[in-house]
């Protein structure tokens, strides 16, 4: 096995890479998301330990309240994108350490 990225899939993930400011109005399915996070999940860790927490904002109202918060500039893009991932960091997750990863 190569340890060694081919480089299409440099390009994709690093050189050509961009930022979305655009989107559809298709629905994300559930089944999207779940690929999505089955993929995320399995990114190096440290005692399979993830301070990871991701909210997802669906609904036209939920993502009303969500741009009231936001830079000027997001607020267009963010109101009108199917799904919303809020990403964010748990600092108390090494709590649940002795019940997660007794060792």
């Amino acid at each position: 096995m190569s340890l060694v990225l081919d480089p299409a899939a440099q390009d994709l993930l690093f050189r050509e890479a961009r930022t979305a400011n655009t989107f559809t109005d298709e629905p994300v399915t559930d089944e999207q998301v779940q690929a999505i996070y089955d993929l995320v999940k399995y990114g190096p860790t440290a005692f399979n330990q993830s301070p990871l927490r991701i909210t997802l904002v669906r609904s036209a109202e939920a993502r009303e309240r969500l741009v009231q918060h936001m830079a000027e500039g997001n607020q267009p893009k963010t109101a009108t994108a199917p799904l919303v991932a809020i990403l964010s960091a748990d600092n108390e997750f090494h709590e649940e350490l002795p019940a997660l990863f007794p060792h």
